[in-house]
C-alpha cells in the first residue's frame, strides 16, 4: 500500500529510509557517533537504548534496557554515553547497559522527571525537565564534568528542543505546549546565559515542538509534531520550509551519517500518556530523510572530571 507521507516527500526530491525493525513505544533523542559510524536512539517508556549503522547496510546494535523512563542521551568519553533518566543524569555503557549515576537530583519533586537534552559547544549537558502532567514543574539544567549543576530557566511546563548555534552563543529550547522556540545568549567559555526571549512562534501553524536541531547553516530544524511535520527556521526565527514528517509522530531530530547529510527522525507510537498515540502503521519507527542539502555539526561529548570555567549567573 502507498503511504501518502512517504510519496509526498519523494515529489519534494527527497528519500525516505526506515532503519528500525520493531517500533518505540517513545522515540526520542538520536544522536549520531562519527566515531562508531552508530546513531544511538531510546524509547523513553520503555528505557530501552537502541543502536544502527545506517551507512553499514542498516545492522543493527543490540539494545540495551537501562530501566526507568529515560529522557534524552548523549555523547560522552570512553566510548560512553551520558543519559537522562527520572531524577537522575547517569552514565551508560552502550556496549552492555550498565549506568553509573553522575548526578541525582534529590529535592527534585516526584511530578517532574527529565527530558530533552543536548550538550554544549564545550561538552556540557544540559537538560529539559517536565511536568509529568505537564504541570510547570521542569527547569532547564546545566551540568558541567566535575558535577556542577545549576538551573538557567525554570517554570517548564515540558521541556524540549535543546540545542545551540554553530558557534555555540546562541542556546535554544522550547516548552511544548507553548507552540515557541526560546532563544538566550550563551557563552560557550564560561556557560554562562542570558535571559530567555521568544525566538520562533509556531502558534500560526497550531504545532507543538518537541525535539530539535542546528545545521551548519545555522537554521533550526524542529519536529512540528502535532500538526506531523518538520519545519526548518532561519536564524532570524523565519519558517524557511517545511515537510511532512514519515510519520504523524515525529518526535526528535539529529544530523548524521558520514557527511552528516542525513536527518534522522524518531517517532512515537505511544508515549504512555494518553496524549500521542500514533495512528499511523509506521509510527514509533526510526527514519533516515537524504536530499534536505543540509549538513549537521559535529556534537561535543561530555567528559566526566573535566573542569570548565563557569562565572556565576
Amino acid at each position: 500500500m502507498r503511504d501518502a507521507r512517504i510519496d509526498a516527500l519523494g515529489a519534494l526530491g527527497l528519500s525516505v529510509r526506515r532503519l528500525s525493525s520493531a517500533p518505540a513505544a517513545l522515540g526520542e533523542s538520536p544522536v549520531w557517533d562519527p566515531a562508531s559510524g552508530v546513531l544511538w536512539w531510546i524509547d523513553g517508556v520503555a528505557g530501552v537504548l537502541h543502536g544502527i549503522r545506517p551507512d553499514g547496510g542498516g545492522a543493527a546494535i543490540q539494545s540495551q534496557v537501562i530501566g526507568g523512563h529515560l529522557g534524552c542521551i548523549a555523547l560522552a568519553t570512553d566510548e560512553r554515553l551520558i543519559v537522562a533518566r527520572d531524577h537522575e543524569v547517569a552514565l551508560c555503557d552502550p556496549a552492555t547497559g550498565a549506568t553509573e549515576p553522575f548526578l541525582v537530583l534529590k529535592d527534585a519533586d516526584a511530578r517532574m522527571r527529565l527530558n530533552d537534552g543536548k550538550l554544549d559547544r564545550q561538552g556540557r549537558f544540559l537538560c529539559a525537565g517536565m511536568g509529568r502532567g505537564r504541570e510547570p514543574l521542569g527547569g532547564l539544567h546545566q551540568i558541567d564534568g566535575t558535577g556542577r549543576h545549576h538551573m538557567l530557566a525554570g517554570g517548564i511546563r515540558v521541556g524540549n528542543g535543546v540545542c545551540f548555534s554553530p558557534q555555540g552563543d546562541i542556546l535554544y529550547f522550547t516548552d511544548t505546549p507553548t507552540c515557541a522556540v526560546m532563544a538566550a545568549d550563551y557563552d560557550p567559555e564560561t556557560g554562562a546565559a542570558g535571559v530567555p526571549r521568544r525566538h520562533i512562534d509556531t502558534a500560526g501553524l497550531e504545532a507543538g515542538i518537541d525535539g530539535a536541531t542546528v545545521d551548519a547553516a545555522g537554521n533550526l530544524w524542529a519536529a512540528l509534531i502535532t500538526i506531523g511535520e518538520i519545519g526548518c527556521f532561519a536564524p532570524d526565527g523565519r519558517l524557511v520550509q517545511r515537510i511532512p514528517a514519515p510519520v504523524d509522530l515525529p518526535s526528535s531530530l539529529a544530523f548524521g551519517g558520514s557527511a552528516r547529510a542525513t536527518l534522522f527522525v524518531t517517532s512515537i507510537r505511544d508515549s504512555g500518556t494518553g496524549r500521542a498515540v500514533s495512528s499511523h502503521a509506521d509510527g514509533g519507527h526510526l527514519f533516515a530523510l537524504d536530499g534536505l542539502g543540509a549538513t549537521g555539526l559535529p556534537e561535543a561529548r561530555f567528559a566526566p572530571g573535566t573542569h570548565l570555567k563557569r562565572i556565576a549567573l
